[in-house]
């Protein structure tokens, strides 16, 4: 299969993998033939990528991190807990929160429990050909990111499930703010994205004081949004004030909010959201913190088409766990735009030669 922005998505392309709707489900599975009003509705729905099935590559599978039943749970059981919240605003009480913080708990462990079976995995794009509620599966991205990089951190079963609750419910102060203020597709007033900031605070009143969730993660539903040279919110905290988990949680917060289609906005790539990451360093970031996120994540995805310096162009075909921004390409056009009849699979760890200059800069065969 092959990742192709939906702007290059044709009618009569396959579909190389699930698309999920709102609830979890899927929606459309591999091999359906899109149609252009299929393709229109998707675009509408804030999909802007998808994978694409290409006999080139049929070799290629990219493995779930997450069960289907795994996922199905989670997204569940956020969108009914926030779905309250949101219809009982400011009456929690009246919302059985206990349950929830339960419920939240059960969901962390099947998500540890499934994410332990692939410690070793370059961090993919979670939110991929998703139909759905930007605050719902934004939660569950970060959750994921967080937890695969806690787990490559070193943190224990205990921590990670501090972590992955914090990173969770980090922005579940946004079922306090007007739902048409998070909807906005202009730019903000000031008091308008004042309102905003103020869901760091709302999150950390919301959780302090279940027995179910642990401090931490109210802290980090507070801290988020910190940064290291103070510049953040709702406080200016600074440094090592800001607690290791939120530091984390703001890191990949950021990176899923770039990566991920936003009503003002399309979804950049992975190596664009990098560069913007890397230029935070030591000033919003961690540098330790960048540096593994970096060795853990898959800048250039597996399906993506990528030109090389040389003129040739293929498809990313294979990762390299110590080198992660020199993947293994497929090569199926020649300098001149010619397709091979012999496509080869190039190491670009070995050949230190080529370089990657663009991407999805050919059209799908």
């Amino acid at each position: 299969m092959r990742l192709l922005p939906l702007s290059m998505v044709r009618p009569g392309m396959k579909l190389g993998k699930k698309i999920y709707n709102e609830e979890g489900l899927v929606l459309l599975g591999e091999q359906v033939e899109l149609t252009q009003t299929l393709i229109n509705r998707l675009g509408k729905h804030g999909v802007d990528f998808l994978y694409i099935a290409d006999p080139r590559t049929d070799d290629i599978i990219i493995p779930e991190i997450l069960s289907d039943g795994t996922r199905l749970r989670a997204i569940s059981e956020i969108r009914t807990s926030f779905r309250k919240l949101m219809d009982d605003s400011m009456k929690r009480k009246s919302v059985g929160f206990v349950q929830m913080g339960r419920a939240f708990r059960d969901v962390m462990n099947l998500i540890i429990d499934d994410l332990s079976g692939h410690k070793d995995a370059m961090i993919m794009l979670t939110n991929m050909s998703v139909m759905d509620d930007y605050l719902f599966q934004h939660s569950l991205n970060v959750c994921i990111y967080s937890t695969m990089l806690g787990m490559a951190h070193g943190y224990n079963r205990d921590e990670l499930m501090t972590l992955g609750l914090g990173s969770l419910l980090h922005d579940i102060g946004k079922t306090q703010i007007p739902i048409e203020l998070l909807r906005k597709n202009a730019k903000l007033t000031d008091d308008e994205f004042s309102c905003i900031k103020k869901h760091a605070e709302y999150g950390y009143y919301l959780l302090k004081d279940e027995p179910n969730i642990p401090l931490l993660a109210a802290h980090c539903a507070f801290q988020h949004h910190e940064r290291l040279n103070g510049s953040g919110y709702p406080r200016g905290i600074e440094g090592t004030a800001i607690h290791d988990y939120a530091r984390w949680i703001g890191l990949v917060d950021s990176y899923d909010a770039m990566t991920t289609h936003r009503v003002y906005r399309k979804a950049m790539l992975p190596h664009q959201a990098m560069e913007i990451i890397f230029a935070g360093t030591e000033t919003l970031y961690d540098k330790s913190k960048i540096e593994l996120f970096r060795d853990k994540i898959a800048i250039y995805p597996i399906g993506l088409t990528v030109t090389l310096n040389t003129g040739e162009s293929g498809i990313v075909v294979g990762l390299n766990k110590l080198v992660p921004q020199r993947p293994i390409v497929r090569v199926l056009t020649d300098e001149d735009g010619q397709e091979s009849q012999a496509p080869q699979d190039v190491d670009l760890s070995k050949r230190l030669s080529l370089m990657i200059t663009g991407v999805n800069e050919i059209e799908s065969a």
